[in-house]
């Protein structure tokens, strides 16, 4: 007899053994009782792996097949409001809800990181006293430490997490905690802890920086796009005298009696200097519309468009000479001869890229041709010399290739090649025929 076989005997008799004192125990009848008996006694190697029932190791219990259901927690709340729009009054009527649903507050974090998700529908992302009262659900005087080795290791690090994520939307959204903040940051988590920690943080940085920017944008930026477009223009333009023009008034397609009823808004801006660089260029050299390029104001982007011009070579351009005289006390130039070593480094990592003149920029409603076409035609009512320039649509929604405008904004045909350049070319093509030769 194998060792195998020995353990399934013995297995078996110590399950014989339990069925006779279990049944025996409990009352049940003789009969039942000899039938265990004999079930038990007479279990082999084969029977085990042939029946079943019989089997030494018992069937796993078979899980219940009930659907899943992959809710997040507590967003019922927040379809609770009897108005049923998204607003501060029932983002805050959802706070309340979930203080009645629960007592102890349990399940705070996950209701907290949910309405954290929930403030930008509900226009509330930027509201300090919201953020107040969502810090005001933690339950207090429960997780501050009270001990050294509390102080050591995190104390409840998931509801200090939860904390931070908090302070760090705000901090998103440029918004400053007051004093009633850091009482309750004081009353929840304790001086010395990763919430308070932050907080000092913001309080340092945020009052050295709220005011460093010298081109600051409104916080509460127009909704009309006519109003933010000559926001960003205004933005983008260093000179102050610089006109802000509306060639075109954008129209809804419910609009009737319109020759375009879904014409798109055209704003544009140029300054006094920018006029009169236009009207000194050279009309044998084409100006270009290039763009879209993108702009960001607070979290809205917009496009716009320039009209710029090539760089002059370095042999055309004027160089204006400033007489000596202007200045007697402080000259222009200074030649001036200083000793230098041989430590001394000649070199700078300055890259200085030089770009042609920018003569007018726009923000228009579309990008395509048709659009900026209008707005070129307007420019040409206060710039004359305009229509005597050849226009070049550069635009990166096309192809690559370069769109010629309607009539007074074609495109020159390109210069022939030189006779010398001409030999070049037919000497480099006879050299490569001999090398594949």
């Amino acid at each position: 007899m194998s060792w195998v076989q020995a353990i399934l005997l013995a297995r078996g008799l110590s399950r014989g053994w339990g069925g006779i004192c279990g049944p025996t125990l409990t009352g049940a009848p003789f009969s039942q009782v000899a039938s265990q008996v004999l079930r038990g006694l007479h279990c082999s190697a084969a029977t085990h792996s042939s029946n079943s029932d019989s089997s030494l190791v018992p069937d796993p219990p078979e899980l219940s097949r009930r659907p899943v259901k992959a809710l997040v927690p507590h967003e019922e709340l927040f379809g609770q409001a009897p108005s049923g729009e998204r607003d501060k009054a029932s983002f805050v009527q959802a706070m309340q809800n979930f203080r009645q649903h629960s007592v102890r507050k349990r399940g705070h974090v996950d209701f907290i990181y949910l309405a954290l998700r929930k403030m930008r529908q509900y226009g509330v992302e930027r509201d300090l006293a919201v953020y107040n009262m969502l810090l005001d659900i933690f339950p207090k005087e429960v997780f501050r430490p009270r001990s050294i080795i509390q102080h050591i290791f995190v104390h409840y690090p998931r509801q200090q997490e939860c904390g931070v994520a908090v302070l760090e939307q705000m901090e998103n959204h440029g918004v400053m905690p007051n004093k009633e903040t850091e009482f309750l940051l004081i009353q929840i988590f304790g001086r010395k802890s990763y919430p308070m920690l932050k907080f000092l943080r913001m309080k340092l940085w945020f009052s050295r920086f709220k005011n460093i920017n010298p081109f600051p944008v409104p916080r509460d930026l127009p909704q009309d796009p006519v109003d933010l477009a000559k926001l960003g223009l205004r933005h983008m333009e260093p000179d102050l005298s610089a006109r802000v023009t509306v060639y075109q008034m954008p129209l809804s397609k419910d609009s009737t009696g319109a020759a375009d009823p879904t014409q798109p808004h055209i704003v544009g801006i140029q300054s006094p200097d920018q006029q009169a660089a236009l009207a000194c260029h050279n009309p044998a050299r084409p100006i270009f519309v290039e763009g879209p390029f993108s702009l960001w104001l607070q979290d809205k982007c917009v496009y716009y468009h320039i009209l710029r011009a090539d760089l002059l070579a370095p042999e055309e351009r004027e160089v204006e000479e400033i007489p000596e005289e202007w200045n007697l006390y402080y000259p222009m130039q200074l030649d001036l001869d200083y000793g230098r070593s041989s430590w001394d480094d000649y070199k700078f990592d300055i890259e200085e890229v030089e770009e042609g003149p920018v003569f007018a920029m726009c923000m228009a409603g579309a990008h395509d041709q048709a659009t900026l076409a209008k707005w070129i035609q307007g420019l040409q009512e206060t710039n004359p010399a305009l229509a005597r320039i050849p226009v070049v649509f550069r635009l990166a929604g096309s192809t690559g290739e370069l769109l010629a405008a309607s009539p007074g904004l074609e495109e020159p045909p390109p210069p022939p090649p030189a006779q010398g350049q001409e030999e070049e070319d037919d000497n480099l093509q006879r050299r490569q025929q001999q090398g594949q030769s």
